[in-house]
């Protein structure tokens, strides 16, 4: 076992880790290969929660497409480095060392073929083979540098370390332990912070237009949906809140509060030729059952009452319609300007976009540059990745660039 549970902590060690979550886990056990001493130190009551969670229980641990491009960042060129020296093809080596059954589900998203704690297991089984010891239940009060050591005041003792390491998440999903402390061990080491917010995560939409959309929740469809000059083709899914599904959550990434986005709800298909032939060959048919080809008719139907209320579009026969009224039609069912009221914030959000400036960070190793021994890892810092198993690519990489210099 790793767990040091029912033993006090060590007054010095090598190497501190503070977070015991997937890039928490890979440095400590990367260092510890190296035959550092380390000790990684959790607030919370088990480690690796939002690893359990993860890829509905599967844990997606990664993306063999993974790009840099795959990455929001004030500094785009950052995760570079560490995604260059620790590939997907590293971590899937790993996974196939420890026999864990995979499979790709879509668009290179890798998942477990059985749970997502065979993730966590595999991690805690290469800590304790190299040494790396673990400490749950363990509060910190206060961190002061002294000389070339840190000085680590926690509920359960007082601990030295040579190299500090920060991996205590971002604040998504607070249920699980989400703080913002590692932010705050930033700014008290005088490191820039970029403001945080929630990303991917659902939309929240204004009263008036869930009550027209509320018969549609649980209904997903395809779409391509745009944003800043971003755009993703996923599905999009109705709820009883707003607006969901893998296609909302990449795109809220790009969003910001105000901003309005363009849903295209037939992608790939002209509805406008598609409804002028329909006109000339089943003239009698009704407008909702020609669009329910390409979705639901009552998906079909909702979106069209929203836009045109006092219209009675739904229910006429295709040739009561002009070609100016087609046209028309077809157009919002391919251009929806959608303002969204909100999102459902940290509370769902996967991921927290911001965090400590990559700018005061060293790529290769991830130390801080003013603070030698001071080091940040995994969504603490400002690199956010797409839904799909690119953060905890980001985890990995990051993790591995420091363990192999702490």
């Amino acid at each position: 076992m790793t767990s040091l549970s029912n033993k006090p902590l060590p007054t010095k060690v090598e190497v501190l880790i503070i977070g015991a979550g997937a890039a928490g886990l890979m440095c400590a056990f990367v260092a510890g290969q190296r035959g550092r001493q380390i000790l990684v130190i959790d607030h919370a009551n088990k480690v690796g929660k939002k690893i359990l969670i993860s890829g509905g229980g599967r844990c997606n641990f990664t993306n063999i497409h993974c790009e840099p491009s795959n990455y929001i960042s004030n500094n785009t060129n950052f995760c570079k480095s560490a995604l260059s020296r620790y590939t997907p093809s590293d971590f899937i080596a790993l996974v196939d060392k420890h026999n864990i059954a995979h499979h790709e589900k879509k668009l290179g998203q890798l998942f477990c073929d059985n749970k997502s704690k065979d993730i966590l297991a595999m991690l805690l089984n290469e800590c304790h083979q190299s040494g790396a010891k673990i400490r749950t239940h363990c509060n910190i009060n206060k961190i002061k540098a002294t000389g070339n050591y840190f000085e680590v005041n926690t509920n359960l003792g007082q601990i030295s370390c040579q190299s500090l390491v920060i991996a205590t998440s971002g604040l998504s999903i607070p249920k699980m332990g989400a703080t913002g402390f590692g932010y705050q061990i930033a700014k008290q080491f005088n490191l820039d912070v970029i403001p945080t917010r929630a990303a991917l995560v659902p939309f929240t939409v204004d009263t008036r237009t869930l009550e027209k959309l509320s018969g549609l929740s649980g209904s997903s469809l395809p779409v391509s949906v745009s944003c800043d000059n971003m755009s993703f083709k996923e599905n999009l899914l109705f709820t009883h809140r707003g607006l969901s599904g893998p296609a909302i959550l990449q795109i809220s990434s790009y969003w910001k509060a105000g901003d309005h986005i363009k849903i295209d709800l037939i992608p790939e298909i002209d509805l406008f030729k598609v409804l002028k032939e329909k006109k000339r060959t089943h003239p009698k048919s009704e407008l909702k059952t020609i669009i329910a080809q390409f979705m639901t008719k009552n998906v079909a139907q909702t979106p069209i009452n929203l836009w045109f209320p006092d219209c009675g579009f739904v229910n006429k026969a295709i040739n009561q319609f002009n070609h100016a009224d087609l046209n028309s039609i077809a157009n919002q069912f391919h251009c929806w300007h959608f303002t969204p009221n909100g999102t459902e914030g940290y509370r769902t959000a996967e991921v927290t976009l911001g965090g400590v400036n990559c700018n005061d960070i060293s790529s290769k190793t991830m130390q801080a540059n003013k603070h030698k021994g001071l080091y940040f890892i995994g969504e603490v810092l400002d690199v956010t990745g797409h839904l799909g198993g690119f953060n905890f690519q980001w985890a990995w990489a990051s993790g591995a660039a420091a363990g192999e210099h702490v």
